[in-house]
């Protein structure tokens, strides 16, 4: 079968105009779903977490290649769109839309992509999983996923500009808490102010250097909030400040190192406070609760690795000339990779920066060139 442009562009189109921030994925997953059974794969279910798994299967026994794509998306946030956040409109060349590049055009170019593979070329099987809570949990519900299909291989649709990725940085989560002693606003000298504690501690993390990757990037750390309590706080001194940072990871970094590191911060021995990070608890669309802590790692394989070279020539095959990298920004392969060490690329439509922004779009010529692409790595990994 042969890919065909107006049902792929027309079907990302659709995509677009369903809502599907996470936590409220079970519309989308059924247009997808829907959509895989027209393209006759050979199976297709929903696991217990509301992620869609959809399976091709070859001609010939032979390894399993995972694509994946997440279905939930942030939601449209600011009022000034120029195109409706949810309307799937094409101008210019280009389809606007929330989740255009982050990752509803990818995931469908990945859907058509292995929908019509030509199963005599094929020894295994393909898969696509549209995954779900993704935005607020990466790899969270991946992780069955991959614990039900046991790739051999995996492709994360992420943006990458039609690069090919090798690696990403991680995240991690991270609270801060100072503790204060209260007191009569009136009386200050009887208490002891969490918040003004809390700002030499966030001094005390700026001036900390971050650690530099020469292809991952810098290990970043970002304040996301800080709030007082009690807040209000009419006349009383806050006896407690908690803020929150945001701190990308590299391959050096684990749970340990990054809470000693933050829990003996020099200068502060006359202040209490303590570092920790953040639960993750996050309940998806079927009500299954994904449970466990903010920590999402880093991950990198060589660019001599196998599956980067078969990757690579798969793409070149399909007529593109990727560059080979790694993501800033953080994405389920933080599991398939960074935890499972499953061979893990990264193909995707669009820039990092399209993603999250006012006014999202793809160009419909990189939607089309992405459902070549991911054909050719397929063929590349697994053909006879």
């Amino acid at each position: 079968m042969s890919l065909e442009s107006a049902s792929l562009i027309e079907f990302t189109r659709r995509l677009l105009c369903v809502r599907s921030v996470s936590g409220e994925e079970k519309a989308v997953v059924e247009a997808l779903s829907v959509e895989m059974k027209r393209l006759g794969f050979d199976r297709v279910w929903v696991d217990d977490f509301g992620s869609l798994i959809g399976v091709v299967e070859g001609s010939q026994p032979g390894p399993t290649l995972l694509l994946d794509g997440h279905c939930d998306t942030v939601d449209a946030y600011a009022p000034d769109w120029s195109h409706d956040p949810w309307g799937g409109e094409f101008e210019d060349g280009r389809l606007y839309g929330r989740g255009a590049a982050d990752m509803k055009g990818s995931l469908a170019a990945m859907v058509h992509a292995v929908g019509n593979l030509d199963r005599g070329k094929l020894r295994g099987r393909a898969a696509v999983s549209a995954t779900v809570s993704e935005e607020v949990a990466e790899g969270g519900a991946f992780k069955a996923v991959v614990e039900a299909l046991r790739p051999d291989f995996v492709v994360i649709g992420e943006a990458a500009e039609l690069n090919l990725n090798r690696g990403g940085r991680g995240r991690a989560e991270i609270q801060l808490r100072t503790f204060g002693r209260p007191a009569h606003s009136s009386s200050p000298q009887a208490g002891r102010c969490a918040v003004t504690d809390m700002i030499r501690v966030i001094q005390a993390v700026n001036d900390k250097p971050v650690p530099v990757d020469a292809v991952l990037g810098a290990g970043s750390i970002v304040l996301t909030d800080i709030i007082s309590a009690p807040y209000p706080g009419y006349s009383v001194i806050p006896y407690r400040c908690d803020v929150t940072y945001d701190r990308r990871l590299l391959l050096a970094d684990n749970r340990e190192n990054l809470l000693t590191e933050l829990n003996s911060l020099p200068g502060l021995d006359d202040i209490q406070y303590a570092a920790a990070l953040a639960p993750l608890e996050e309940r998806t669309y079927t009500g299954k609760l994904l449970q466990g802590e903010k920590f999402f790692p880093a991950w990198l394989f060589p660019e001599t690795h196998p599956f980067i070279r078969s990757a690579l020539r798969g793409l070149q095959s399909a007529g593109l000339n990727p560059q080979v990298g790694a993501y800033r920004f953080c994405t389920n392969a933080a599991y398939s990779a960074g935890v499972a060490g499953i061979p893990t690329v990264g193909f995707g439509i669009g820039r990092e920066e399209d993603a999250h922004i006012i006014d999202e779009s793809i160009a419909v010529d990189d939607l089309l060139a992405a459902a070549k692409g991911y054909q050719g790595i397929v063929y590349s990994v697994c053909s006879n």
